[in-house]
């Protein structure tokens, strides 16, 4: 059973929530359901260092809702919380897997776009990913650099060089939070409502597909994933993970990516109510 929430603190204020997350603190705290205990924002991402705002009495088990880590802080976070009492859902091999798109990349496969991996600074050869992959886009193993000058996607027109000026680029974007090694994947041809693509986010939680929600602000018209390829993703390994599905331009439906639950965000115009209400729910089972 869940019954504890736990939130990164304002970066100046620890007796605050971080400002980003606090529509959702607020509709966890208006569901009445769980006890959220909120960690010192600063302290954990530039030192390692563990402060609560409370500590709980005995053991209790908790979902983490806040930013990303790699997996190797990840996995101290849940010793340390451990030790005080509180149990993430996720274990740190669940959180790995999930985060980590190559890890679930078989289990998904028949339905995803193809890709390539390389370690971080390989050459790569463009020629060959271009006989195999074309278009295709670049991000490392958990993000893109979307919201950039960086391509979109790459063509058959790339040329050796040009490829390796804006690797350069990736790699400057992505400094620090560079994770895994570099990720080529085959570019989907999405469709579009407008400017608007057809994307879905679903949340899996303890292996039912319990929130279904838009995840590129698209019209209200538009279809859903069928429910036979969401069900088909609801027994991957972790208690608490993201699937996101797009239509591509002939109908059809691809998974884009998957994701640990616990770093994935709420969709824009989600229901935060509903989706802290099905958290508790679901988890009882």
């Amino acid at each position: 059973m869940v019954d504890t929430l736990l939130f990164p603190s304002d970066y100046y204020d620890m007796s605050k929530v971080d400002q980003d997350l606090k529509m959702e603190f607020d509709a966890a705290n208006s569901c009445d359901l769980f006890q959220i205990i909120i960690f010192g924002y600063d302290k954990w991402f530039q030192e390692e260092k563990l402060f609560l705002n409370t500590a709980p009495l005995r053991e209790v088990t908790a979902v983490y809702r806040g930013w990303m880590m790699k997996p190797c802080q990840y996995e101290k976070f849940y010793e340390q919380l451990l030790q005080r009492g509180i149990r993430l859902i996720t274990n740190p091999a669940s959180y790995e897997r999930m985060h980590i798109f190559p890890n679930v990349y078989e289990s998904v496969r028949e339905d995803t776009a193809r890709m390539r991996l390389y370690p971080l600074n390989a050459k790569i050869d463009v020629e060959e990913v271009k006989r195999e992959l074309c278009p295709f886009m670049v991000k490392d193993y958990v993000k893109s650099v979307k919201g950039t000058q960086f391509p979109k996607a790459f063509g058959r027109d790339i040329t050796q060089e040009e490829f390796d000026r804006w690797m350069e680029v990736f790699y400057k974007y992505r400094g620090e939070l560079l994770t895994g090694g570099i990720c080529l994947k085959e570019f989907l041809p999405l469709r579009y409502y407008g400017t608007k693509t057809n994307e879905y986010r679903v949340f899996y939680i303890n292996h039912l597909p319990a929130a279904v929600s838009k995840n590129s602000a698209q019209p209200n018209y538009v279809s859903e994933p069928p429910k036979a390829l969401i069900n088909k993703y609801s027994h991957l390994d972790s208690p608490f993970y993201t699937v996101d599905f797009g239509e591509l331009k002939d109908g059809t439906w691809k998974v884009l990516e998957a994701g640990d639950g616990s770093v994935s965000g709420l969709s824009e115009g989600q229901d935060y109510l509903h989706f802290f209400r099905m958290l508790y729910q679901c988890f009882q089972e």
